[in-house]
């Protein structure tokens, strides 16, 4: 079976994902908040970005090739990080990991994964992250850091956009607490998923494994969005961030900016890479669209910048280097990809999004990344 033939698009991979896996785990990862007007907002704001086409170059077969914080990458993309991704698809991690060893790109992992930095350590490649929600305690913290760096976890991501938990409304109504815990409704469910549920089984119910040195209480009371992180976590402040660049011996890179202002401070403390975000929509309503704030982030520094919120193709992908992105991260759409295909996901979501970049910078005569058009914007 051709792959590109069945599945030609991150809308394909997303509507059999949504078939394969049970209600109440589509809707953790299909939500946002809210109304989520921030999410919508991502898309409408990224389908308003356009280029102009360029004709009579000849033959062009485009370079993806990526330089980003002193490394080369074939392609200007990676995994970016998803709590609990062995929910969505058992063992997401693993695969995961493995496939972004295979193409060299990064892959990000959570802090509260499915599985422990030491149990991802085997399948890690070259550009492999960690990301950190902020524990409050400091032992633990350097602990954190400590573990990471031994798996082999060489870059540094810190979230800053969760200094709360956000309320996540179809979440709450599908059922889904963290750890998960089978109701007869949610039973019911599992029941008409047969593929997931086997695979699940094999494995066991998934929880937060890398957080088990730290967490023994129960969590029942808990918000249903909230999860045994939450006992641990603090809303970071500038201090926390200074005590980690001083702490983390690599490259380290702050998640969840939109605001100049803070990428020009965070410049100021010697923060390797910011990551422009609004967490895909899924904290903050009001949030303007990722893709509207990177310009003026793009102004205010020369840091380099990562890019993720709404991403549903190559074209998304160079309309965020075209806007002052360095570097793209993607999460759900691999993780619809892993719904989709299993251990097979990963691999041909790499390659879609590569041959649709081509397709694209073909349009547009490019031979590389570097001579990206000026976007101009569609009414």
């Amino acid at each position: 079976m051709d792959l590109h033939n069945r599945y030609p698009a991150i809308a394909d991979l997303r509507a059999r994902a949504q078939r394969r896996i049970p209600p109440f785990v589509w809707e953790y990862l299909d939500s946002g908040t809210g109304t989520e007007a921030a999410k919508s907002r991502n898309r409408t704001a990224l389908d308003r970005i356009g280029m102009m086409p360029s004709v009579l170059h000849g033959e062009i077969t485009p370079d993806l090739t990526t330089e980003f914080l002193g490394q080369t990458f074939p392609v200007p993309f990676g995994i970016a990080p998803i709590g609990m991704s062995g929910l969505i698809w058992p063992g997401a991690e693993g695969h995961l990991a493995r496939a972004a060893a295979r193409h060299e790109i990064p892959y990000a992992i959570s802090t509260v994964a499915t599985q422990s930095p030491e149990d991802i350590a085997p399948d890690l490649g070259k550009h492999a992250w960690f990301q950190l929600y902020p524990p409050r305690d400091p032992e633990i913290r350097a602990d954190m850091l400590a573990r990471a760096r031994t798996a082999g976890f060489g870059t540094l991501v810190l979230t800053v956009d969760v200094p709360a938990s956000s309320r996540r409304e179809r979440q709450v109504r599908s059922g889904l607490t963290n750890p998960p815990r089978l109701t007869p409704r949610l039973l019911a469910q599992v029941a008409t998923r047969p593929t997931w549920a086997w695979q699940t089984a094999k494995r066991g119910m998934p929880h937060m494994r890398g957080l088990d040195k730290y967490v023994t209480d129960a969590t029942a009371n808990l918000p249903p969005t909230a999860h045994m992180g939450y006992l641990l976590r603090t809303a970071p402040d500038w201090e926390y961030v200074a005590w980690l660049r001083d702490a983390w011996e690599g490259p380290f890179i702050v998640k969840g900016v939109l605001r100049p202002d803070d990428a020009v401070r965070l410049a100021q403390m010697g923060i390797d890479a910011v990551w422009v975000s609004n967490h895909a929509g899924r904290q903050f309503d009001g949030a303007p669209a990722s893709i509207e704030a990177l310009p003026d982030i793009r102004a205010a520094t020369s840091l380099p910048l990562i890019f993720d919120s709404g991403i549903e193709g190559g074209l998304d992908i160079l309309r965020a280097l075209a806007l002052g992105a360095d570097f793209v991260m993607l999460g759900r759409a691999f993780h619809f990809a892993l719904g989709a295909l299993g251990p097979r996901g990963a691999d041909h979501l790499i390659d879609l999004l590569a041959k649709d970049m081509i397709a694209n910078m073909g349009q547009l005569g490019l031979a590389d990344l570097a001579a990206l058009p000026d976007p101009i914007f569609l009414s």
